[in-house]
């Protein structure tokens, strides 16, 4: 299976280096679990089918690939060619059949996306170009082939869509509630999609490093010389690690109006799931073919990305999610802990020196210790 060129388009691909190719691979193979159940929570989500058929008809798709090709640079042979060929064995290695337009965009932010509905176009701005070296730019480009063959550039499109409308409905009573309710969820999806297409860039660069110094590069600029992976990793620890509960909190209001998750999170995603057994296996050629999607069922799904989830929490470092954890595994001075965790408490619950028969509850027997002073409030503390 290993990838030795092949014919595209009257082009010959030869790639720089030999790399697997995935004949047959089914989007499942990369797919997060998270992924997958978010995308059934967006479709099950009142009001959205309604506006997904609406826009499916609406949304101006051939007005954005004029826009595209009048303003953009199309990538080809005669244009940027060494992404075209970068595109080209991208596509051959996740045996993608029909390769998508990719445009470059003048733009001195770096960045990458895959939209449309009938058939999806990928554009990357001159600022990545210019940021990323060949192999960096290989997974980039890699990612966004995992977008198209996953199907997210209708999703994605909406979104686009949506949020611009709800910048145009603010002062509509209500009207924005309701959009900003499904562009929430679609941005949660979205989110949890970009760990998906991080893993077809792996499996299209099948080179590790180029994808951290990528992610890296992204957060902190062409500055290699001055950034360090593993630093960078314990980034991630530090940051899921790291807090009380109010920082939990802070997580989860800083995440909500972003599109793509936090760099450090997902360098440390990736790193996980190329050391996993998963991720071997596929090298190795075992791995969902799209011939057996008809046959997957949507509860089996639906359970892998419960199990995952569960896991997810049980393993988590996040105060918040260490807290979900006891209360799901019934860990006794609940109350007492969410209390520390808000108050920023330094010193453990004092021990309880009631006499044994004393029949009241851990919370009656509160010390005032363990009360917040009565003039001090969470604002107070800032």
């Amino acid at each position: 299976m290993s990838d030795n060129g092949h014919q595209q388009n009257g082009h010959e691909n030869v790639p720089s280096r030999q790399r697997r190719r995935f004949e047959g691979i089914s989007s499942r193979t990369y797919e997060h679990p998270a992924d997958r159940s978010a995308l059934v929570a967006l479709r099950k989500l009142s009001g959205f089918d309604t506006v997904f058929k609406a826009l499916s008809g609406l949304l101006p798709e051939r007005s954005l690939r004029l826009l595209f090709l009048s303003d953009s640079v199309r990538v080809s042979d005669a244009q940027f060619a060494h992404l075209n060929t970068m595109l080209l064995d991208a596509c051959h290695i996740l045996d993608l059949e029909k390769v998508p337009p990719m445009y470059v965009a003048q733009d001195p932010q770096p960045n990458a996306m895959c939209i449309g509905l009938d058939e999806p176009i990928i554009v990357v701005t001159t600022g990545l170009v210019e940021l990323l070296d060949e192999e960096e730019m290989r997974a980039v480009v890699g990612h966004e082939v995992g977008h198209a063959l996953s199907g997210h550039a209708v999703y994605r499109t909406i979104l686009l869509f949506l949020t611009n409308l709800a910048l145009r409905v603010a002062w509509i009573p209500l009207g924005n509630i309701a959009i900003m309710a499904i562009v929430t969820a679609l941005r949660e999806w979205f989110r949890k999609s970009e760990l998906s297409a991080d893993r077809a860039g792996l499996l299209v660069g099948q080179d590790l490093k180029a994808s951290m110094r990528g992610l890296m590069k992204l957060a902190g600029g062409n500055h290699l010389h001055e950034m360090n992976v593993d630093a960078f990793l314990e980034q991630a620890e530090e940051y899921e690690a790291g807090g009380d509960l109010r920082d939990s909190v802070l997580k989860i209001l800083n995440t909500l109006p972003r599109t793509h998750p936090f760099t450090t999170v997902r360098a440390a995603e990736l790193k996980k799931w190329a050391e996993s057994r998963d991720y071997q296996r596929i090298m190795d050629g075992h791995y969902p073919r799209r011939t057996e999607d008809k046959e997957t069922s949507v509860s089996d799904s639906f359970r892998q990305s419960a199990a995952s989830y569960a896991t997810d929490v049980k393993n988590s470092k996040d105060p918040l999610m260490k807290l979900v954890s006891d209360i799901a595994g019934g860990a006794g001075d609940l109350g007492g802990r969410v209390r520390r965790g808000f108050g920023g408490f330094a010193g453990g619950t004092p021990k309880d020196q009631s006499a044994p028969n004393d029949q009241t509850t851990p919370e009656d027997r509160t010390s005032p210790k363990d009360q917040p002073p009565r003039d001090s409030t969470p604002e107070d503390d800032d």
